[in-house]
């Protein structure tokens, strides 16, 4: 199955599969063991700043490599390109996806913008003669993807607007919808509460071939998770909770084994606690077994 086909499975029968990002080797391979060993398909995602550390055509090969090593579905997404050249770049290196967000712009220049990647995706002859599924985003999400000691307002004019939905994926063509329903980017002092039934009117008038996505999906309760995907919610970005993970238990190693030089030891914690969440967040989405 292709990307489209498994985010249409898991709208149908009302799972969600799980997007999460990763910088490194070591963390692409922890998020496919954890796919793995629960049975779910493997979404990596590498943000602007991610895939410009790790490098566009490495992180293909990589894809490559896993794919071969681990027999399993792995889908590797641009996540949050806000140029169009940066875009353009991840479709020639070969990304399965592309997620363009220029919902910062006026509702015009998004959809021109997004149109135009859209028609680049399908036109433009890449690496290995993918057609990527392309992700446009409508709606404006506050906060950063970091722990946030500070409470984050979401305004009324952040949502994104059912109708406008409708008319942004008519005119654009995406395969996937990125909304605003009161997610935020990061971990806030006070996650504001998904709008619930503003996510089934979207869905009510989205095409049905058209994914919904709730980015941002850390910090959010599970019963709010789960009552997204119920309203329609198919794809779930993890980050900044990855991000924690990581980065706590490799605090916590560098604590306790102050003579230890080598790093792929120091590291072993943090990629475990990389790994034991994503199983978490993949049981909760109810995308275990699903391949």
């Amino acid at each position: 199955m292709n990307l489209k086909e498994i985010l249409s499975r898991a709208a149908k029968e009302h799972w969600a599969t799980g997007h999460f990002n990763a910088s490194e080797l070591d963390q692409m391979r922890a998020i496919v063991e954890a796919c793995k060993e629960v049975g779910a398909p493997a979404i990596i995602g590498t943000s602007e700043g991610e895939a410009k550390h790790l490098g566009y055509a490495e992180a293909v090969a990589l894809r490559d490599v896993l794919r071969k090593e681990y027999g399993i579905q792995i889908f590797l997404n641009a996540d949050h390109h806000k140029s169009m050249e940066s875009a353009k770049a991840a479709i020639d290196a070969g990304y399965d996806s592309v997620h363009i967000d220029l919902s910062a712009k006026s509702f015009e220049e998004n959809v021109h913008g997004t149109k135009e990647i859209v028609e680049y995706a399908h036109l433009q002859p890449t690496t290995y003669n993918l057609q990527p599924s392309i992700e446009g985003e409508l709606g404006y999400l506050r906060g950063e993807s970091q722990i946030q000691n500070e409470k984050i307002e979401v305004k009324p004019e952040d949502y994104t607007d059912p109708t406008r939905a409708k008319e942004f994926v008519e005119k654009t063509g995406v395969d996937r919808l990125a909304i605003a329903v009161g997610n935020i980017h990061g971990i806030s002092l006070d996650e504001p509460t998904l709008d619930i039934e503003r996510i089934k009117a979207i869905r009510e008038v989205v095409p049905e071939e058209v994914t919904l996505v709730l980015h941002a999906g850390s910090g959010i309760s599970d019963e709010q998770i789960c009552a997204a995907i119920k309203a329609g919610i198919a794809n779930i970005h993890i980050n900044t909770e990855l991000r924690a993970a990581f980065v706590n238990a490799l605090k916590q190693s560098l604590k306790d084994e102050v003579d230890e030089l080598a790093m792929y030891k120091l590291d072993r914690s943090a990629i475990q606690a990389m790994k034991e969440l994503v199983k978490g967040k993949l049981k909760l989405f109810g995308s275990i077994n699903k391949i």
